[in-house]
């Protein structure tokens, strides 16, 4: 018959859920820790519990060894003559089991030294059991009550162990109460220094789906598949389902009649919004779903091995595609594992619009072209570096009088000519046109007037002879 001792060790790890061994090992352990503590001594011991009688007995354990020149430290090894006066049975490579007295001289210090190891055991014991308990069943669905709210955590209590949902597994949508019961889905199973601590949630998809499957037999019996879920918690959940029967309505089956399916999902989620899709097999067609409420023109496979679609819209249809804070879109990539680009006609069209001016090369009319405008002008714009009419056309009147040789008058001649020019292309009516002479007496006046206001500033200095738009010098007195 199994001992009083013994007995309260077995309740014990019922209660607890570990094996009464590991237990029986705890208090073995804590009467070795308690016997070195008294005798002070660096002896190998081991400790048993006799399950008859309820008694521990501890020894001092030494190796048995043929000669006295192996013995390398006395209180680990014992010489094979020495061995057989306490045991004729021992044999070389044996142990010899010497007893210490433990009964009525540990004290009560020891005692309490024995308590917490066999409590520091035993909580090591329940921790493995529970991380073993849950490690296999993270993504299942446990009905969990609220225990105790720390801070942004809430703690739940789900049978075996204490959960603790943080504030990121949470919907912004629920607050809970002491006591309340709610379903949540085991997230991990993390195994820190202070035990396992079983994460929970109530953010994850697999929550929806579970509901699903409570709410709609079509989802549990298998006619009706759910191919992808994707949600944001107290915001929107998409979800993409599917019908193995022809004759039964996918979408509808879930929405149910005057959708009193779908409304008990979401008075589960404390009101979240839910889109119910077909899912398609053709990604083109499942982005068109994916998207609505919005009204998409066409979607484009831009690139089919990096799952890249472009979606058009109507330009009124853009806000209601890409949703409050790009929601939508984001719900709908996620559901289609795509990358989604939203774009509006405008955009598109201004897209197509740049492309083909791109593929048109630009065109190149040299200044030669250009009637009325002189030859020392065209030598000057030459030597800055402006080869053609176009590049001319793009540059501003405060870029030309940076020209040496070229003021504001020679400009307005040069610009002149310039809208002649594109006018005559446009078979448009040309401004009067500017000749060639008075361009050249422009540019050639122009250092004149500057040479003589200089002269004025400096009448002792002298000057040099600009130079004319013909390349010839005039002697200025």
């Amino acid at each position: 018959m199994a001992s009083e001792l013994y007995n309260t060790i077995d309740a014990l790890s019922r209660e607890k859920g570990i094996d009464p061994k590991i237990v029986v090992g705890a208090v073995e352990d804590a009467i070795v820790v308690a016997t070195r503590k008294y005798y002070k001594t660096q002896e190998t011991l081991r400790a048993e519990l006799d399950k008859e009688t309820g008694k521990i007995n501890a020894f001092a354990v030494r190796t048995v060894v043929e000669t006295p020149e192996q013995v390398e430290d006395p209180l680990l090894q014992i010489t094979l003559d020495d061995a057989r006066k306490v045991n004729p049975s021992l044999e070389v490579g044996g142990e010899l089991r010497i007893p210490k007295p433990t009964e009525g001289i540990l004290g009560r210090i020891a005692a309490q030294l024995a308590k917490q190891v066999i409590f520091q055991k035993v909580r090591e014991a329940e921790r493995d059991t529970v991380y073993n308990e849950y490690i296999g069943r993270v993504g299942e669905i446990v009905n969990a009550t609220v225990k105790r709210i720390e801070g942004p955590d809430v703690i739940f209590d789900i049978g075996k162990a204490e959960s603790r949902m943080p504030r990121k597994e949470q919907s912004r949508l629920e607050s809970f109460a002491m006591g309340e019961r709610v379903r949540v889905v085991i997230a991990r199973v993390e195994k820190a220094s202070k035990g396992p601590a079983v994460v929970v949630s109530r953010a994850a998809p697999e929550l929806v789906q579970n509901l699903f499957q409570t709410e709609v037999p079509e989802i549990y019996d298998g006619t009706v598949v759910i191919r992808a879920i994707a949600r944001e918690a107290g915001e929107r959940t998409k979800i993409a389902v599917m019908s193995k029967d022809k004759d039964v309505d996918a979408v509808g089956a879930c929405v149910g009649m005057k959708g009193m399916r779908v409304q008990s999902i979401i008075r589960e989620l404390r009101g979240e919004k839910i889109d119910i899709i077909e899912y398609h097999e053709d990604a083109q067609t499942f982005a068109e779903k994916a998207l609505q409420p919005a009204k998409v023109s066409r979607v484009t496979i831009v690139d089919s091995q990096d799952k890249h679609l472009e979606v058009v819209v109507d330009d009124s249809q853009l806000s209601l595609a890409i949703g409050k804070k790009g929601q939508n879109v984001r719900l709908a990539a996620k559901l289609l594992g795509w990358k989604i680009d939203i774009k509006s006609e405008e955009e598109k069209r201004q897209e197509v619009e740049q492309q083909m001016s791109a593929m048109i090369p630009a065109p190149s009319t040299p200044l030669e072209s250009v009637p009325g405008m002189g030859e020392g002008v065209i030598e000057r714009l030459t030597a800055a570096g402006v080869t053609t009419v176009e590049a001319l056309a793009d540059m501003t009147p405060e870029q030309l009088e940076a020209i040496e040789g070229i003021g504001p008058k020679t400009v307005e001649k040069i610009s002149l000519a310039v809208n002649n020019y594109f006018a005559s292309l446009e078979g448009g009516e040309a401004v009067a046109e500017a000749p060639a002479e008075a361009l050249a007496e422009e540019a050639a006046a122009e250092p004149v007037e500057q040479v003589e206001a200089a002269a004025e500033e400096n009448p002792a200095g002298e000057t040099e002879a600009p130079v004319t738009t013909d390349g010839a010098t005039e002697e200025q007195s």
